[in-house]
C-alpha cells in the first residue's frame, strides 16, 4: 500500500537466469528475469495461424465453456487469421450452429507445454460491453484431472467494459471461479483498447508473478491459496475471445460489431 515502506532487496538465483529486483511492502517478491527463448509466435507469415503451435478448440462447450458463454467458436479465416503481422481474433454478431455470435479459441495443447518460466504477448484488446479476451494457461494433465484440480493461470482477462483494468488470477482445488485468487491492474490515463501492451508471467517452483508493462502488480506463492498448489507441472496456452458469460455480463444495445483482438506476438523463455 501507498505510504508504507519499502523492502528493496536482491536475490541471486542460478540455472541461467539473469538477476532481479523485486518490492513489496509486506511480504518478499522472488522475480528472476528468465532469458532464454524456448518459443515465439510473431505472426509475420498471412494465412492461419501456425499449426505446429496452434489448435483450435471449436463449438459451445458445455455449458458455454463452463461459463455460459454466447459464441460458437470456430476456425474459419472470419473469426481467426494471422495478416499484416498481427493474430487477428473477430467476435461476430451472427447466427451460426444455434449461437448469436462467433469468435475463436487457440490452444497449444499437445503442441507446447512447458513447465515454469516466462509466458507473454503483446495485445491490443477489444471494447464494449460483453467482451471477455483472455491470454491464459491450463494443466496439460485436464484430460485425467479435470478442472479446477488440473489448475489455471489467468495471465489476462478483462471485461470489455472496464477498459482501463486488467486482472491476473490463478485457479485450483478450493480457489476456482469466484474464488480465484486475483488482482487487478488500472492503467492511468490510457485505455486498453487503445493501444498496445505486454502481458506476462514469471512463473517458478513456488510463485507466479503477472506483470503489465513490465511492471510487476502481483504474486501468488502456495502460502497465498486456500488449497493445493497445483503449478509445479507442463501448463498449455490459450487465447481466446469470449462474448458474454458470468464473469462479463451479455452485450448490450452500445456493443458494437464486430470486435478484434489483435496479437503483435507470443513468447515463451526459460
Amino acid at each position: 500500500m501507498m505510504g508504507m515502506n519499502i523492502r528493496i532487496w536482491v536475490r541471486f538465483v542460478v540455472a541461467g537466469v539473469l538477476i532481479g529486483i523485486g518490492s513489496c511492502s509486506d511480504y518478499e517478491q522472488t522475480v528472476a528475469t528468465l532469458n532464454q527463448l524456448v518459443m515465439q509466435d510473431e505472426f509475420d507469415v498471412n494465412g492461419a495461424p501456425n499449426s505446429e503451435i496452434w489448435g483450435y478448440e471449436i463449438g459451445t462447450g458445455v455449458n458455454g465453456w463452463g461459463n455460459n458463454e454466447l459464441q460458437y467458436y470456430t476456425n474459419r479465416r472470419e473469426n481467426v487469421v494471422v495478416q499484416n503481422g498481427y493474430l487477428i481474433i473477430t467476435a461476430r454478431k451472427e447466427s451460426f450452429e444455434g449461437s448469436a455470435y462467433t469468435s475463436a479459441r487457440l490452444i497449444t495443447k499437445g503442441k507446447f507445454e512447458q513447465t515454469y518460466g516466462r509466458f507473454e504477448t503483446r495485445m491490443r484488446l477489444p471494447w464494449g460491453q460483453g467482451m471477455w479476451p483472455a491470454f491464459w494457461m491450463l494443466g496439460a494433465d485436464i484430460d485425467t484431472n479435470p478442472w479446477p484440480g488440473c489448475g489455471e493461470i489467468d495471465i489476462m482477462e478483462y471485461r470489455g467494459q472496464e477498459p482501463t483494468i486488467v486482472l491476473g488470477s490463478v485457479h485450483g482445488p478450493g480457489y476456482s471461479g469466484g474464488n480465484a485468487i486475483s488482482k487487478s491492474y488500472e492503467l492511468k490515463n490510457d485505455r486498453f483498447d487503445t493501444g498496445f501492451h505486454v502481458f506476462g508471467i514469471e512463473w517458478g517452483p513456488n510463485y507466479v508473478n503477472f506483470y503489465v508493462d513490465n511492471v510487476l502488480y502481483n504474486q501468488i506463492t502456495p502460502a497465498d491459496v486456500t488449497g493445493e498448489w497445483v503449478f509445479n507441472k507442463p501448463f498449455y496456452i490459450l487465447i481466446n475471445l469470449a462474448v458474454g458469460g458470468t464473469f462479463v455480463g451479455s452485450p448490450n444495445s452500445e456493443t458494437v460489431f464486430p470486435q478484434t483482438m489483435l496479437v503483435d506476438y507470443v513468447r515463451v523463455y526459460k
